[in-house]
Order: structure tokens, then sequence, then C-alpha cells
């Protein structure tokens, strides 16, 4: 069950810069927005760097690791080392064989970019572009694996330019049959797509064929403009990745018309470069930044776009998208340094999505030992599958619309939770914080509830261990009964000094589980409350 969702009415609509008390709450909140699950030492860090330096920390895209095989199924590279450049065997048996390693590998890689994080908006906003083109992975891992990165490469960056290198991109090209769209059998499928979902946005129709920012017209000069393009080297044994390849024949040189929506321009044949010139020209509508500063907005702030929002709020941002030429990074710097984004109304309106609720618990607990290849990908494919199962699968959204938490209205995230999510939820946190553990192979792992309490504030003091657990996994505050209700889970009833003798006991024998495993329980036990207490499925 979620808290009761009031209509959210902001009190400042404000774009202007924040000036108000920066404190752990308003940190926490633009933590929780921005990443998976803020540690409190994280938090804490925030308050004493301050606003602009933490969004600007926030804002840096971080060099990061290639996946790596660990299946012996993987014939083609030695294990522990990364595939994304090798070959695959010439053998079709034997191909599919190395790609079904590849892909555990694959997906065991993308939750470990989730878990592994540290202070940067790059997997939050890396997942908002995913769901953004809505395409799944291909049959090819190393495609897959480019596209991922294509993604990754210009998420901060240039939405233009974001959008030309998706539409050539291999993956993108076979998901949406771009492949084999050409000037002999035409097809509209990504065409469609680049105008529906993924730069103007349709709008309401208002007439025969005509969607308010495009026409049926244009979807089909689109696919004319677009085509020429094929893919080479899926599962190659000779090419090291999948390339787009362009052959003049394929395309239609034909000079094509577009509607009234973009001018009724024409679009002379450009060979190879034709595409990047219609992109070029789509972008010149102003409906594109405001078309995706909506998602943005949806995304990191409120499901709601209420008349006041889009008067005030979408406007300035679409503004500052098209002062930038399109480049994302100004656009979320204004916002998350705005009064509007700190406005208290807006915290906890956005429900947890399965990645969210999992990696909420497993990140601020720091639960995942050290990197070992074998067990933490096991883990790691462990949580895929029950983000899976509560409805989220990286690499795999519904449609090429992506999840439809993030566009179906009026429930939005809500939609996340139903009477098998919240089940689910509630199972899986039981088993990471009192049962046996979240299996991975032949291993368990739970809650490191010992190290969590270890970098709160005050871990002797009951009251500070409680405020600092609400801080870390709530949106805001809770009431006062709550509180109580959690602090006596803690001491066991007891008054408050007792869980500073039984702390500090530990603490003085860390290694001698006759005084650590009664601390331990204890919070395993307010953990396992708190991530079952509405308040947590919410940021």
């Amino acid at each position: 069950m979620l808290p009761k969702q009031d209509v959210v009415t902001p009190v400042s609509l404000s774009m202007n810069p924040y000036s108000g008390p920066w404190t752990k709450a308003e940190a926490a909140h633009l933590l929780k927005r921005t990443l998976f699950g803020p540690t409190n030492q994280q938090i804490l860090d925030a308050v004493s760097n301050g606003l602009n330096a933490t969004v600007t920390a926030l804002l840096q895209t971080p060099v990061i690791d290639q996946p790596l095989a660990y299946d012996p199924a993987e014939t083609i590279v030695p294990m522990g080392s990364t595939w994304v450049t090798a070959v695959y065997p010439a053998n079709a048996t034997q191909a599919q064989l190395v790609e079904n390693a590849r892909i555990k590998s694959l997906g065991a890689w993308m939750l470990k970019r989730l878990n592994t994080e540290q202070t940067t908006i790059s997997e939050k906003i890396c997942l908002f572009w995913h769901n953004h083109f809505g395409a799944t992975a291909g049959n090819d891992s190393r495609g897959t694996y480019n596209y991922l990165m294509t993604i990754r490469q210009h998420s901060l960056g240039n939405v233009k330019q974001l959008v030309k290198d998706i539409t050539i991109d291999p993956n993108m090209l076979l998901f949406l049959n771009g492949g084999t769209n050409n000037v002999f059998s035409p097809n509209e499928n990504y065409a469609r797509e680049l105008l529906e979902l993924f730069t103007i946005g349709k709008g309401p129709q208002i007439g025969p064929g005509d969607y308010s920012n495009y026409t049926e017209d244009d979807v089909a000069a689109g696919a004319k403009i677009l085509t020429g393009y094929y893919i080479d080297g899926l599962r190659s044994a000779t090419l090291p990745s999948p390339v787009p390849v362009y052959n003049a024949i394929l395309h239609d040189a034909t000079t094509k018309q577009l509607s009234y929506h973009f001018g009724n321009v024409t679009v002379a044949n450009n060979n190879a470069n034709e595409y990047s010139d219609y992109i070029d020209i789509i972008f010149q509508q102003n409906e594109v930044a405001n078309y995706i500063c909506k998602k943005l907005y949806r995304y990191f702030v409120n499901y709601d776009l209420t008349a006041d929002v889009e008067t005030n709020v979408i406007p300035v941002m679409a503004q500052t998208m098209i002062t930038n030429n399109y480049d994302v990074l100004p656009v979320l710097d204004e916002l998350f340094k705005s009064e509007h984004f700190y406005d208290v109304s807006l915290r906890g309106s956005i429900v947890r999505g399965p990645l969210e609720m999992l990696m909420g618990m497993m990140n601020p607990t720091e639960s995942v030992p050290n990197y070992t290849l074998t067990i933490n990908s096991d883990l790691y494919l462990t949580i895929y599958a029950l983000a899976e199962g509560m409805g989220q699968a990286y690499a795999a959204p519904p449609s090429v619309a992506g999840w439809p938490v993030y566009y179906q209205s009026p429930a939005f995230t809500q939609l996340w939770i139903n009477s098998t999510t919240i089940k689910s939820r509630f199972d899986y946190s039981a088993a990471f914080t009192i049962l046996t553990g979240i299996p991975a192979g032949s291993n368990f792992f739970k809650v490191n509830a010992l190290g969590f309490v270890d970098g709160l504030s005050s871990p002797s003091d009951a009251i500070q261990v409680i405020d600092d657990i609400c801080d870390v996994f709530f949106p805001k505050s809770i009431d006062a009964a709550q509180k109580l209700v959690l602090k006596a889970i803690l001491t066991n009833g007891l008054q408050d000094f007792e869980w500073t003798l039984q702390y500090n006991d530990y603490l003085g024998n860390p290694g001698n589980t006759t005084f650590s495993d009664p601390v331990k329980i204890r919070i395993q036990l307010v953990l396992n409350r708190v991530f079952k207490m509405p308040e947590f499925q919410t940021i």
C-alpha cells in the first residue's frame, strides 16, 4: 500500500536558483532523485559540499569498465576478459552458446553499474534514455553493448547528436527494421517512432493524418529519407562488432517533401548523410525541446504536469535546452538548482521502480561485498530476474514507448504497485533482512546490518539511528508515532540507554558474535519494517 497520493500543488513554481536552507533533507531529496540509493555518508557529504558543488559532481560522466566473461560457455575469450570486440564461432550452434554466455555477462554488468554508481547521475540518466528510445537487446550482445554505450556517451551531452547516432545504431536498425528499409520496400517503423516518441511527440490529432506536430505524409517522407542502411557483422566470425553500412543503391534518391509542420521544406538527396539533414530539420522545431523536457520533468521531478508546471516550468527548461543547442547538462543543472525542485510538496511523489526499490535496499547499506566475478555476477543476475518479475527488465522494455509508468496517465509510476508486485517487494525485503538472504548461485546475500549502522552519524544513540535511517530511506519526515515504533523495534522495547550499552559492547568486541549478533538482529528487524513501509516505496 502506498502513502495517500494527494493532488500535488507545488508551493514554488520558480526556476530561479534555490536559496533556502541546505540541510540533510534537501541533500537527500536531490540524491534520491539522481541515484539509485544514497548512503548516509553521501548525504552528509552533499550537505557539507553544498548545493552547487554537489550538482556539479552529480553531472559528471565517469569512466566505466566493460562486461567480462565469467560463464564457461564463452569459448572465444578467456574468463575475466572482455568480449565486446570478440568474434563468434562460425558454427551457429556454438555461436548461440557463446551468445547465451555474453547475455548473462551483459545483464550482470548492467546491474553492477547500478550498484557501483558512486555519486553521479550517470546510471539514472542512462536508464532515462534507455526508456526514451525503448529498444530491446538484440541478438548480438556486442551490438547491445554498443547501443548502451552510445546512450551513455551522449546521456548528458547533445540530444540531437544522440538521436543521429541512435538512428543508424545497428541495435536500433535491427529493432525497428531500419536495416531492411530500402527504396524497393520502404519501412515506416523507425520513421514513425522518430517523430512520435523520440523527438517532437505526436500531439492530439487535429485532422485526417495530422497529429499537431507532424503528419502521416511526414512519416512516409521520413521513411524514404532513412533508406539505404543495413547491418553487417551480426554474430560475425570475422568482424569485431556489428556496423551500419550505407548502400546508395538501396537509398531513395528523390527529393522528399515535408508538411507545413516543418515549413513545407524539401529534403534533397544527400546519400549517407541525408538522415542527419532530416534530423536537423526536426530539431529546428521548438516543440522537440518542449517534448523532451516534459519527459525529463516526469522522470526526475513529478509525473503530474499541471497547467502551472506547463506554463511556468517546462518553457524555462525548454528554452535552456534550445539556447544550449539541445545539450542536456545545462537543463539538469538548472533544474537541480531551482527553487521548484526543492519544493517539499514534490518529495515522495514518484513511486520507486523495481530497480530503484532493489538497489534502494542494497546501495545505502553497502551490502554487496568487494567484486568477485562469479559470485557477484550471479547476484546481479538474481537481482535482474527479481526486477524483471516486478515488471522492469533492463534492456527489455515492454514496447518501443518504454515502460508504461512513464507515459500512461493518470497513474504513471503508481502502476509499479499492484497486489502481486507489492507482495514481491515485501518478500524480497524480508529475504534480504531477516530470512536466509537473496540467492546468488550457491551463496546467499543479506543486508550488511553492522556495516550500515557503523556508518550512521551516532550509532550508539537510538534516536539518532532512527533519524538517520529515516533520512536515508524515506523521501520526507514521518510522524513521531512511526519513529517511536521503529525505535521500539531497535531497542526491543527497552529504554534507549539499553541500545547504547548493547552497541558499545559490540564496538568493544566487534569479532565476538555474542555481542555483534544482537546488534545485527535489531538492525535487520528495523530495516525489514522500513522496507515494508509505504513511505519507502516512494522517492
